[in-house]
């Protein structure tokens, strides 16, 4: 038996479930496990086919031939909208946190500030819930994340922006749960010697982060709930 995480959209798909129990007969690979979900729930099934939802395993993305063993952890992840609180385990968890509380900018600031006496520019991208999307007012917006996968991401993020730019600290933070309209929700905070990689560095940080973290926006509007499946 197979048990499968589900996340926006596929949980509203599934009628509202957030994990399935699959059995798979025979061989184990994640193409049967997609040929199963595709036989109990055909929507599910087209969008992964059409790659519009990824299947992981163990927080990676999982290709078609790889196996699947009892115990492995399997999700379903629809495309990201790239937002509980992590334990203090290293360094690193100071600069990248995942939290339904809302953090200050300043003190962020001011954590990055004091990484490095050779920080001469600080760049920053802060992201609030605004009140209109797509032509619809939108009264809040929750955001869901996968546990353990989004944190494991922003670490890349952190770590990949800190290897190919040339800057000196990055911090990344993203909110999760109902936030109401006018909060924060995402920071990037990055310190360099010179102001043209902190730039360069922070625009490329928060592309990357709605591109691959398995965060997803819930609109709250007037004439109902909407998954938000792209971003600008």
């Amino acid at each position: 038996m197979i048990t499968v995480r589900l996340f926006g959209m596929t949980k509203s798909l599934a009628k509202n479930v957030s994990e399935l129990s699959l059995e798979l007969h025979g061989a184990r690979q994640v193409k049967d496990l997609v040929a199963r979900l595709t036989a109990q729930y055909p929507q599910i099934g087209e969008l992964i086919q059409q790659k519009k939802v990824l299947v992981s395993v163990n927080h990676e993305i999982a290709h078609d031939e790889m196996a699947i063993k009892d115990g492995d952890e399997v999700a379903l992840l629809p495309p990201f909208a790239g937002g509980c609180p992590m334990e203090p385990v290293s360094d690193e968890t100071q600069f990248v946190r995942v939290q339904r509380e809302d953090f200050s900018v300043d003190a962020e600031i001011n954590r990055v500030r004091a990484s490095s006496k050779r920080i001469g520019g600080i760049s920053i991208f802060l992201g609030t819930a605004r009140d209109r999307s797509k032509g619809r007012d939108v009264d809040s917006i929750t955001f869901e994340h996968y546990e353990g996968m989004a944190q494991k991401k922003l670490r890349e993020i952190r770590e990949r922006a800190l290897k190919d730019f040339d800057i000196i600290e990055v911090a990344i933070l993203h909110r999760y749960g109902e936030i109401s309209i006018g909060e924060n929700i995402v920071l990037i905070v990055v310190g360099a010697e010179h102001r043209a990689p902190a730039f360069q560095a922070c625009e490329w940080a928060i592309d990357e982060l709605k591109k691959i973290t398995p965060i997803w926006k819930r609109e709250h509007t007037p004439e109902g709930e909407v998954w938000v499946e792209e971003h600008p």
